[in-house]
């Protein structure tokens, strides 16, 4: 799979959904004991966000604790989803996560890396969320409108900075799919997920963001962020 192959197949997937390890269950009562829901990212991302109303409501349904796990790191979050891999293969283990599921272990083979995990490993339950994805900038900032950002990347070719969730994970994709169509060359900024891209952008490190309209609701209602556009069908 090449580059351009790669960015497709991420565009065509929904933002989060839940997994679980592929594998059947046994025999024995579900749940048997507490239920772990694995968070690729740290708090304050989509992610995040999205898992902890559904740990609420599974909580309810099934009668057992649904503990969400934090496991950030690796980017796009690859080591918490390679985590809920290697996890015992009996439903007791959850993965709260994004599109990135499944581009991450073909970046490694484009990259010639070890692949962290397959997507195989993991029986998708549901789609939780389908929010389109914003494209975000800080209230200061000089453009008002898409144009205005496109014309100035042009003028200013990699000098603009935007943060991501970390390599090739779903915000990364999006704004480099975005400055391809553009023509434009931005600076990637890389961090652990969207929560602390979203930190970056508020504390002028970078001046773009791609995110979810959950991560950003609070920061565009405070008007400290204003959104330049989004990426979906209209």
């Amino acid at each position: 799979m090449n580059r351009r192959e790669l960015l497709k197949a991420a565009a065509a997937l929904p933002l989060a959904h839940t997994a679980l390890s592929n594998t059947a269950f046994a025999q024995s009562p579900y749940p048997s004991r507490n239920i772990t829901m694995i968070v690729p990212f740290p708090p304050g991302g989509q992610a995040d966000l999205a898992a902890r109303p559904v740990a609420l409501a599974l909580e309810r349904i099934l009668g057992k604790p649904v503990i969400v796990d934090n496991r950030a790191g690796g980017g796009g979050g690859s080591v918490g989803n390679a985590a809920a891999a290697r996890a015992e293969p009996d439903g007791h283990t959850l993965l709260m996560t994004l599109s990135s599921l499944a581009v991450l272990p073909e970046a490694d083979r484009l990259f010639d890396r070890p692949v962290a995990y397959e997507v195989s490993q993991f029986a998708p339950i549901a789609r939780v969320l389908a929010d389109p994805t914003l494209l975000a900038v800080p209230a200061s900032a000089p453009w008002k409108t898409l144009q205005e950002f496109v014309d100035d990347a042009k003028k200013r070719p990699g000098q603009i900075p935007y943060g991501s969730s970390g390599p090739y994970g779903t915000l990364h994709v999006a704004m480099e799919m975005f400055a391809a169509s553009a023509g434009i060359k931005l600076l990637h900024v890389p961090f652990r997920g969207a929560g602390p891209a979203l930190t970056a952008l508020l504390g002028g490190t970078v001046q773009a963001v791609a995110s979810a309209p959950g991560t950003l609701k609070q920061q565009v209602d405070d008007g400290k962020v204003r959104v330049l556009a989004n990426w979906g069908a209209e």
